[in-house]
This record gives structure tokens, sequence and C-alpha cells, in this order.
């Protein structure tokens, strides 16, 4: 259903009035717009009468132009409307979605520049988003963007859950603390990345997450992030005033549009229930409706792949140890020695493919299989991968034939070293080369300093070709699961053969020295806020100096935590991360990942509270089965689960796969019980989750 009703238009110079107000749906949520003195635009946010965001101003610092689009600023026009309508995601993790939300419309004549800008306000009954746009006109048509000014101006010194700000990478761990403490503890948060770039002690990124002393949930972030520089926030730890801060590109400057443009959205979540931000569509509905016609050949995913032994370091990426350059075209590939490490050998390939077929996944990915990897990074290589050529001990054809018995797909990765140049210029052979080989999605990569040389990976001119490969896939029917790229913002209703990305501090970093044991609990209210996280669960061995004695890394999670993932961490491309030995020495706990869905018809969000805990219930598409999971911080907790998301008058078997009495994460992480019994909507469970724990649960409808 769809319904738009234009409530109001008046033009407001000629009244002489210069305030607006707009009420969410609901009433709970209320903004309030107005001209400052100076003519600079502003704006305040209450929920339920107490103010959340204080009058914060908004405008763009236009380079080389002494006016800008900051100030002089009067109210010509205002339009309000209202908007309701129902869609269906391709997938995702309810059926149906509701967008429902007031606008409000202002438009703003600089008369001493003679120039027009819209703001475009549009509130949802659990928050705000609001952008600029720049209408075509005789005075505004070419311009570059010095910055951002726009303002979230907070009411106290909030509880806040971030990353460091960072025009490169968003792979740390997160920190709590309160706002004014972001810049003491900066430093301690910032660690080492391949690509990274800070700018102030006090940024950080969004997707921001906070809660006030009053226990008011807010979270700031984009949406629709295209053709745009991706947004920090820069905190004043005086005024605890956020502003705008975007990525610049090698010239420093900060976006180049040409009208009619518009900006992304801005968004503001407001609840008094953690649960209402994870279960917030306003990201996916501020984005535009999907434009891929046929999608029938979309389709969620569940995968093995050769991958974490390399991570681990118990094989490699390279084929040959014995060259310290390589050029590609050039170098004898045929009669190098091979190192004896290769993962991506065809017979090991074979291996993972009868793992897939023999426990009912979909897919295999492979790493390293193509030509390049000896020296693919750190070296501001172009040149660095074709994307078609494999090493000799990988056998594109015969891997293929097999898999194809086997009814198991090939998932092709594509690491391009940030030489987006050069992915670019071979995309369509790339794309080609997986439909004649029959692989339908693609993993892409891009560690590293972007080339050209002084781009960041989350300015306008990376952002826009993170877009264009999925939109180029698009036209061969291929799915882009999009690692080390921008953050989502919802884009994947637009274009839902972006099916994953990473873009976040994902499993492989457990291998790396390890992450926080609650880092699962924050992620859903965070980076998963724009979309989801290939985030590669589903370790049984925690101690990787098992896989590999030179690591001495451990997994800090427990076994029972990690199957919690596959429900708490949305995504429709799941991976089986580790490896085929050791979900062979725990088949009972394996079945959980097994059996669990890709894709949902509801989500109902039992408890949650940032970095402590997360319960989620699921319903599996177009079935009875439900699925539950629970990730738990350091804190071991109790939990009563009322199942009255179940039909009446029918019965379930429950299997629960949970933390036993001594598990731990770091010093007893395999320690997990599985139990059955009969339950129906009347039916509460108490489960304990252990530190860095948590529960796992398949229900299905008793014949």
């Amino acid at each position: 259903m769809k319904k738009i009703i234009t409530v109001i238009t008046i033009c407001f110079s000629f009244l002489g009035l210069q305030a607006q107000e707009l009420k969410s749906p609901n009433g709970d949520l209320e903004m309030k717009f107005s001209l400052q003195e100076n003519g600079t635009p502003a704006y305040q946010l209450f929920y339920k009468g107490e103010e959340v965001i204080k009058t914060s101003t908004l405008g763009l610092e236009l380079k080389d132009d002494e006016t800008s689009l900051i100030s002089g600023f009067e109210i010509s026009d205002s339009k309000t409307s209202n908007f309701d309508e129902t869609w269906t995601p391709v997938w995702g993790e309810t059926a149906e979605i509701r967008n429902h939300y007031n606008e409000l419309a202002i438009t703003l004549e600089q008369t001493s520049a003679e120039r027009r800008m819209i703001i475009r306000f549009r509130m949802f009954n659990d928050g705000l988003g609001f952008r600029y746009e720049f209408p075509q006109q005789k005075n505004l048509v070419y311009f570059v963007i010095k910055e951002e000014h726009t303002q979230f101006a907070m009411t106290g010194d909030h509880t806040a859950y971030w990353l460091p700000g960072d025009y490169d990478s968003q792979e740390y761990d997160y920190t709590t603390s309160k706002l004014s403490e972001i810049s003491s503890k900066f430093d301690e948060a910032w660690v080492g990345n391949a690509s990274q770039t800070q700018f102030s002690k006090s940024a950080v990124q969004t997707s921001l997450m906070m809660k006030t002393e009053d226990g008011i949930y807010i979270n700031l972030h984009e949406a629709a992030l295209k053709e745009y520089s991706l947004m920090n926030l820069n905190l004043d730890e005086n005024s605890l005033v956020f502003e705008s801060w975007l990525t610049p590109d090698a010239l420093g400057n900060k976006g180049y549009l040409q009208a009619p443009a518009i900006s992304p959205w801005r968004t503001i979540m407001v609840s008094d229930g953690a649960t209402d931000i994870l279960a917030s569509n306003i990201t996916l509905n501020l984005n535009e409706p999907n434009k891929i016609e046929d999608t029938s050949w979309i389709k969620p995913m569940k995968y093995v792949g050769v991958w974490w032994e390399m991570i681990t370091g118990k094989s490699t990426w390279n084929y040959t140890d014995e060259y310290p350059s390589v050029k590609l075209g050039e170098t004898d590939f045929e009669n190098a020695e091979p190192n004896g490490k290769h993962g991506a050998t065809t017979e090991h390939v074979k291996e993972y493919i009868d793992f897939a077929a023999e426990n009912g996944f979909d897919g295999v990915l492979v790493e390293g299989w193509n030509v390049g990897w000896e020296d693919w990074i750190g070296n501001s290589k172009d040149y660095v991968f074709d994307f078609v050529t494999p090493y000799p001990d990988f056998d594109v054809e015969g891997i293929q034939e097999y898999a194809e018995a086997k009814g198991v797909q090939m998932i092709m990765h594509h690491e391009t070293s940030s030489a987006i140049r050069n992915y670019e210029r071979h995309l369509d052979t790339a794309y080609q080369f997986m439909n004649k080989y029959g692989y339908p999605a693609v993993k892409s990569g891009y560690v590293g300093d972007i080339i050209p040389r002084g781009e960041h990976h989350y300015g306008q001119w990376a952002i826009n070709h993170f877009l264009y490969a999925v939109k180029k896939a698009a036209d061969y029917n291929i799915m882009v699961n999009a690692h080390e790229a921008v953050r989502p913002t919802g884009l994947r209703r637009t274009w839902p053969n972006l099916i994953g990305n990473e873009s976040a501090r994902g499993t492989e970093f457990q291998a790396f020295g390890g992450s926080k044991p609650n880092h699962v609990t924050i992620l859903p209210f965070t980076r998963l806020i724009g979309g989801p996280m290939d985030y590669t669960p589903g370790i049984f061995e925690m101690d990787i100096s098992k896989i590999n004695p030179d690591n001495n890394s451990h997994v800090n999670s427990t076994l029972a935590n990690q199957l919690a993932l596959y429900v708490t961490m949305y995504s429709p491309l799941q991976m089986a991360a580790d490896l085929p030995e050791n979900y062979k020495r725990f088949p009972d706990a394996f079945q959980f990942i097994k059996d669990v869905a890709l894709d949902w018809d509801e989500s109902n969000y039992l408890e949650a509270e940032p970095g402590e805990y997360i319960t989620v219930a699921r319903k599996a598409k177009g079935t009875e089965n439900w699925f539950v999971g629970n990730v738990n911080g350091t804190t071991p907790r109790t939990s009563k689960i009322k199942l009255d998301f179940l039909e009446d008058g029918k019965k379930y078997e429950a299997t629960i796969y949970a933390d036993a009495k001594d598990a731990h994460y770091k010093a007893n992480p395999q320690a997990y019980k599985i139990t059955k019994k009969t339950v129906t909507s009347k039916s509460t469970l108490k489960l304990t989750s252990a530190p860095g724990g948590g529960y796992a649960i398949s229900i299905f409808e008793k014949e």
C-alpha cells in the first residue's frame, strides 16, 4: 500500500515566519526547525517531550566561495507531507518492511548570492533523517565542498560506543567511554592496520551508538551514501557538539557536486529501548527502491572456504617463495618452485567441495587461486592482479566441473590491493570469466592504500567506484561481497546484489591477536545499522597455535557464542569459517550451522544492551522454523526468554546449544551442552551465558 498526502504549502518569506515543526507519526518525536539571526538553518529534536538534540546548525562550506551555504538564508517555501507504504525486500530480516514517515521540505533562499537550497526532513517513529538538496539553478552549478557543517549537539556527557575517526579503516575494536573521554582514549583505541589515516583525536565514526544517563538510546549514522564523501563526526568536548567531517581527496577537497544534486541522509535514531535501534529500518527506507528488475539470480548463500587456514598462517595465498618480485605476463610460474604451503590447490579445493556437498552448503570460496600474491601488498603497485590467470596448481575448469557435479557453486575472490584503476580496467573481463565458469558471487577486497595515490577508502572517488563495481556486477548477474570497502548505508535496497560487506573488524582479527569478547554485542548497534556483515563466524578451535604453532592468538569467544552469531549477526551470506577437521570434532554442535537459515520472514529482538548482551529470534523464510541466538559480554548472565512468538496451539522441538557451567571464552571456550525439549508459545526458557558466551536454539514444529 502506498499513500502520499501533501498537507500544506506556504510561502514563509511572504508570511514572515522562520520556524517549523515536524512530528513522527506516533507523536513521540518532534523536530523544530528555525533560522538563526544571521540566517543559519538550525534544528532541535525532542523525544517524548525531552530534548535529545540541542539546537544544531546546518550548512556547507564551499571552496573559494566567500558566502558558502551556511548563512544569509530566508525561508521561501515549506512543504509537509506524509508517506506510508509496505515494501518487500529481495532478502532480509523480515518479509515486509513498512516505510512510514512525515516529511518537511524547507526551501531556503540565499538572496545575496541568488542561490537556493532545500533541506528535507523525514520523521519516522524511531528517528529522523535529513539531507541537503541543490536544485538546478543559475548561480550554483559546479561547486566544491570544503566541509559540511552539520551539527549534532548532545544534551549531556553520554556513554558512547565508538571507533576512532579514520579515512581508510573501520577495523577497530570498540571503545566504551563518556563523550568527554574520547580524546584521552583515542591513542589506546587506535591500532595498526594496512591502511589508516587519522585526522583528529576527538573524531569518531558512524554508526555511533550512545546512551544517556536517563536511559535513552541515540544512534547517529548516514543513509544512501553515493556520489559524496563519507561522514565522520568530530566532537567539541567542551560543548559536546558533534560536527560532520567529510573524507577528503588527494587535494584536500571533500566533494565535487553538480546541481541538481543531493547529499546522503543524516540519520538520528532515538528510543528508550535498545531493541528498537536493532529493529529500525530507517537506513533502508531512506534509500531508493530496487533497480534490478529480475532478481531471481540473487540468492542467499551459506559457504565454506580455503581462507581461515591462510588467515591463521597454516597455508599461504602465494604459490612460490622463489620470486621477491612479480610482473604479470612476464614472471614464469610454470617453472617456479612451489612453496609447499599454497592453500588453493586443485586437490585441496576438491576436499572443501566434498565437505560442502556432504553437509548441504551452497558454495566454496577460494582465496589465493590467481597469480600475483608473491608481492601483492605494500608496494604501491598498480598492475597487481589480472583476476583471470590461475596458479599452475589450480585447475579452474576441472574444479568447476567437479563442483557442478557435486551440486556446489564456487565463489570467486578478487583482491584488488586497493589498485582501483586496475580493477576497473579488468572488471568486464573478470566478470565474464566468472560467468564462463559459473561463479554466482564474488568476494572483493581492498586491502592497503588506495591507488590513485593520495585517495582514501572513504573519499568520494573510491565510494563512486564501490557502487560502480556493484552496478557492473548486476549487468552480469553477479552478487558482490565487498571487503575493506566503505561501510554500508542501506544501498542494498537499491542494489540487492550487494549481498554482503565486511567494513569492520571481523573474525579474521581473532587470528591477529584477538578481539574484545564483547565486540559482537556492539556491532549490531553500529556497523550492522547500515547493512549485513560478512563476519565469517563459526570458529570451533579457539587456540590458534593448534592450527599454526607460530601463531599464539586466541579466539575470544565460546563455541556456543560462535553458533549464536549466525542469528545475531544478520547476513544473507554466512560462512562456516573454521577448518573442516574442526567441525568433524564437534558434529553435534556443527548441526546448528547446517540447520540455521539465511533469509527470514520475521525477526524479534527479545533483549539487548550494547556491550552487554543481545538476544534475537528469527523465523526462517517460508517455514514455521525459528532460530534464537544470544551473545554475551564479559559478565555471566542468566536470561529468561519467552517463546510467545511461536504460534499458539502448536508444539515445537527446541534444540538448545548452550554454554556449559564452567564455560569461559578464555579458560574453557569449548565447553557446551546440547539439550532438547518440547516447547509451545507459553514456554519460558531460563539460560545462562558465560563470559564471552551465549546460546543458540533451533525450534522446529513437531509433526
